[in-house]
C-alpha cells in the first residue's frame, strides 16, 4: 500500500495535465469555426467579406455564400458587381436558394428599370416558404413595381408587410403611407374592388376610408366617426395607432378669424388687381354674394345660353390676368381672363364646403404691401392683434415669407417658384401652371394618352408646358409633346401661305422632383424612369391637344390645324381660359365647335346672379372678374383654413374652382370644363 504522501504527490503531478487537457478542449469548442450562410437572413456583413467566403468555401455551401454577396452587392449599389455575380450562379438551385434568387433576381431587374421583368419574377415567388426577412423584401418589391400608384396589389403589399416590422416608427411609416395610398384611390377604383371574405384588415381599412370621405368636411362628425370605427376594428393596425393625418384631427381646432390683416398693394401698377380682390373679399364678409343670390326681379332681362356677349374691351388680357401678373415684379403668371357665354354648370362632387357665411363680427384691416416690406406689415398686423393674415399678392413679397418669424396664420394670395412646407403658411393663386396641371387631369380622366401643347414661344409657353408634363407623367403618362408658336403677324403668314399646322412636337423635359426609390433591405431602388417619346410625326399618335393661346391667336390656330389634319383624323382639342374672352360672337363660337376650354365656375354658369353683378361692377373686364372670384375664395379659404391645412382631402366649391390643398397647403383648382356646340357653350362631356 503506497503511503498517502505518494498519493498525494502524484495527484499534484497530475492535475496539471488534467487542467491543460480541459483548457485545450474548452480551447478547441470556441476556436475559429467555419461560419455558415443563411441566404434566408439579412446581409450585414459587407460583400468583400462575403466573397472571401465564397472563395474558401466547398461546394456545399459556396451558393449560399454568393447569393449572401450578391444581397451585399445590392446593398451596397455595387450593381453590375452583382449582375456578374448573379450571372455566374449555378443552374441547380435549391428550393431555399432558389427562393432567394428570384427575390435577388427581381430587385436586380428595377435596379435596370426593368419593371415588367420583376413583375414576371414576383409571381413565381411561393411566399408561404419565405422566411420573415425576404417576406419583407418580397412585399417592398411587390410595391416598387407599381411605382407608386395605388392600387389594391399596393394596399394588399403593405397590409401584409405591417406584422412583420417591430420597430414603431417602421409601423407608424407603414400605416401612414397605407392610408397615403387608400386616398389616392379614385371612387371607381374602390367601388370596382374584389376583396376575399378573410380579408379583414382590408375591409377595415376601406370601411375607414368611407368614414373619412363622409366626413371629411366636418371636423367634429369625422373626430366621432373615428371613434366609432376604432370600437368596430379594435384588431386594425390603423385602430392602435392611427394614421399621422388623421391623428391631427383629434386635436383640431377651428382657426381664429377674429380680426384678419388683409395685405394688398393700394397703389402702383397692381392697385386695380388689388382693389378686385379686395371687393370680392369684403361682399363675401359682408352678405352680398347672398343678395346676389337672391331671386332676379321678373322685368330683369333674361340670359341666353351662348348668346352674344356685349362688344367690349376689357383690360390687356396678358396683363390683368392673375395677381401675380400685374406688375413686372410679379413675373406674369397667369392666362387671361374672359367673358363667358353661360353653360350650365357642372355637377359637382358631393361632400364640399360651400362659400363661407357672411359675418359680422370679424374685423377686416387692410395694410398696404407698396409702401414698406412686407416683414413690417407683418410685425405691425401682429401687434394690432390681427389672428390671421390674407396676402400678400405679388410674388416677390410672397417668395420672403418662407423665411420670416411671425405665429400668425397666412394665406398667401401667390405661389413661389419653390415651396416649402410651413405649419401656417398656405398659398392661393390664380395661374396658368394651375390650370395646366387641371387641363392634365380632365385630359386623362377622358382616356387620353398622347397629348401635344401648343403654346407661346415666351416664358409663359415654357411654364405651361412643364407644369403640365410634370403633372402629365405623376398620372403615369409618357413624355408629352410641345410644339411653340409665334405672334399673330407669324400665325397669319403661315395661314396665307396654306402651311398651316401640323401636330407634331418635341418631349418636355420638365425635370421635375426625382421620385423616390424604394428602400429594400437597405438598399434604396431608384423610381423607374420614364423614357422621353420620340419626337411624334402627323397626328398618327396625338390624340390630344392643349392650346394656350388668346381669342386672335385661336382664330388662326384651329383653321391651321385643319388645314394639315382632315375631319376623319382630327384629334380632341383642348384649350385654357386665355381663349375664352369678352365679345366671341356666334361666329367665333361656330369656328370652335368641338373645342373644350375650362374657366372658374364664376365664368361658367355657376352663380348667374353673381356673375351678372361682378360683371356690372367691372365693366365687363372678366380679368378683373376672375380676381373678384378670388377674393370671394379668399374670404372662404380664411375662413377654413386649419381644416385645409391639417385635414387631406378637405374640399371647398369655390367660385374660381373646387379647391383643395396639397400636403404643402399649396391650393389647388379643379375647374369646369365646358365646349362649343353648334354655336352653344354647354358642360364638356
Amino acid at each position: 500500500m503506497l503511503p498517502s504522501k505518494v498519493i498525494h504527490n502524484k495527484a499534484g503531478r497530475c492535475m496539471p495535465v488534467l487542467l491543460a487537457a480541459l483548457l485545450f478542449a474548452g480551447c478547441t469548442s470556441q476556436g475559429p469555426q467555419t461560419p455558415t450562410a443563411n441566404v434566408q437572413g439579412a446581409a450585414t456583413g459587407t460583400s468583400d467579406y462575403y466573397l472571401q467566403q465564397m472563395q474558401q468555401s466547398s461546394d456545399d455551401n459556396k451558393v449560399d455564400w454568393q447569393l449572401l454577396a450578391i444581397k451585399a452587392l445590392l446593398n451596397e449599389g455595387k450593381f453590375p458587381q452583382a449582375n456578374d455575380q448573379f450571372s455566374s450562379l449555378p443552374q441547380t438551385l435549391n428550393d431555399t436558394q432558389r427562393q432567394e434568387a428570384l427575390l435577388l433576381e427581381a430587385q436586380l431587374k428595377l435596379t435596370q428599370q426593368d419593371v415588367k421583368g420583376a413583375t414576371d419574377l414576383l409571381k413565381q415567388v411561393d411566399v408561404a416558404s419565405l422566411a420573415k426577412e425576404q417576406q419583407s423584401r418580397f412585399y417592398q418589391l411587390q410595391i416598387a413595381v407599381n411605382q407608386g400608384r395605388p392600387s389594391l396589389e399596393v394596399l394588399r403589399a403593405y397590409i401584409a408587410q405591417e406584422p412583420l416590422l417591430t420597430n414603431p416608427a417602421d409601423k407608424q411609416k407603414n400605416i401612414d403611407v397605407t392610408w397615403q395610398t387608400l386616398v389616392q384611390l379614385t371612387p371607381d377604383q374602390v367601388n370596382n374592388m374584389v376583396i376575399n371574405a378573410d380579408e379583414n384588415i382590408l375591409q377595415g381599412w376601406l370601411d375607414l376610408l368611407s368614414v373619412y370621405r363622409a366626413n371629411s368636411n366636418d371636423p367634429d362628425m369625422l373626430k366621432a366617426g373615428l371613434s366609432d370605427w376604432q370600437t368596430r376594428y379594435p384588431n386594425n393596425p390603423a385602430a392602435k395607432m392611427l394614421p399621422t393625418a388623421l391623428s391631427q384631427v383629434q386635436n383640431f381646432q377651428q382657426s381664429s378669424t377674429g380680426k384678419i390683416a388683409l395685405l394688398l398693394p393700394l397703389s402702383g401698377q397692381a392697385q386695380v388687381f388689388a382693389n378686385a380682390i379686395q371687393k370680392g373679399f369684403n361682399d363675401a364678409k359682408n352678405g352680398v354674394l347672398a343678395q346676389a343670390a337672391a331671386p332676379a326681379p321678373t322685368d330683369a332681362p333674361a340670359t341666353t345660353e351662348g348668346a352674344p356677349q356685349p362688344d367690349t374691351n376689357p383690360a390687356d388680357p396678358a396683363a390683368a390676368v392673375s395677381p401675380s401678373a400685374a406688375p413686372t415684379e410679379a413675373n406674369s403668371n397667369a392666362a387671361a381672363e374672359s367673358t363667358p357665354a353661360q353653360p350650365q354648370p357642372a355637377a359637382q362632387p358631393a361632400n364640399v364646403a360651400d362659400t363661407a357665411p357672411p359675418s359680422s363680427a370679424t374685423q377686416v384691416q387692410v395694410y398696404d404691401t407698396s409702401t414698406q416690406p412686407v416683414d413690417q406689415v407683418l410685425a405691425q398686423a401682429q401687434r394690432d392683434g390681427a389672428t390671421l393674415v390674407v396676402g400678400p399678392l405679388i410674388k416677390s413679397e410672397v417668395e420672403k415669407l418662407a423665411s420670416l418669424q411671425t405665429p400668425l396664420n397666412i394665406l398667401a394670395l401667390n405661389e413661389p417658384e419653390s415651396v416649402q412646407n410651413h405649419p401656417n403658411l398656405c398659398y392661393f393663386a390664380l395661374s396658368p401652371e394651375d390650370e395646366a396641371r387641371d387641363a392634365a387631369h380632365h385630359m386623362w380622366d377622358q382616356g387620353k394618352r398622347s397629348p401635344l401643347l401648343l403654346v407661346p414661344r415666351s416664358s409663359l409657353g415654357d411654364r405651361v408646358s412643364k407644369a403640365f408634363a410634370s403633372e402629365w407623367q405623376k398620372l403615369g403618362g409618357n413624355a408629352a409633346l410641345q410644339q411653340q408658336f409665334g405672334s399673330v403677324g407669324e400665325l397669319k403668314q403661315g395661314i396665307n401661305s396654306g402651311a398651316g399646322l401640323r401636330l407634331t412636337g418635341t418631349p418636355i423635359t420638365p425635370q421635375p422632383e426625382q421620385p423616390q426609390g424604394v428602400s429594400i433591405a437597405g438598399l434604396t431602388i431608384p423610381a423607374p424612369v420614364q423614357e422621353p417619346a420620340a419626337t411624334s410625326g402627323e397626328s398618327g399618335s396625338v390624340d390630344a391637344v392643349y392650346i394656350v393661346a388668346t381669342q386672335n391667336e385661336m382664330e388662326l390656330i384651329k383653321p391651321m390645324i385643319s388645314m394639315r389634319v382632315s375631319s376623319r383624323n382630327m384629334v380632341q382639342m383642348y384649350a385654357s381660359s386665355r381663349s375664352y374672352q369678352a365679345g366671341a360672337g356666334p361666329d367665333y363660337r361656330l369656328e370652335m365647335d368641338g373645342l373644350q376650354f375650362s374657366d372658374a365656375p364664376l365664368l361658367s354658369g355657376a352663380n348667374p346672379a353673381l356673375m351678372q353683378q361682378a360683371a356690372k361692377n367691372f365693366n365687363n373686364d372678366y380679368s378683373l372678374v376672375r380676381l373678384y372670384a378670388m377674393g370671394v375664395d379668399a374670404w372662404t379659404l380664411a375662413n377654413h383654413f386649419n381644416e385645409m391645412r391639417q385635414l387631406p382631402g378637405f374640399q371647398i366649391k369655390g367660385e374660381t374652382g373646387n379647391l383643395s390643398a396639397s400636403q404643402e397647403c399649396v391650393i389647388n383648382r379643379k375647374l369646369t370644363w365646358s365646349q362649343y356646340r353648334q354655336g352653344q357653350i354647354v358642360p364638356a362631356t
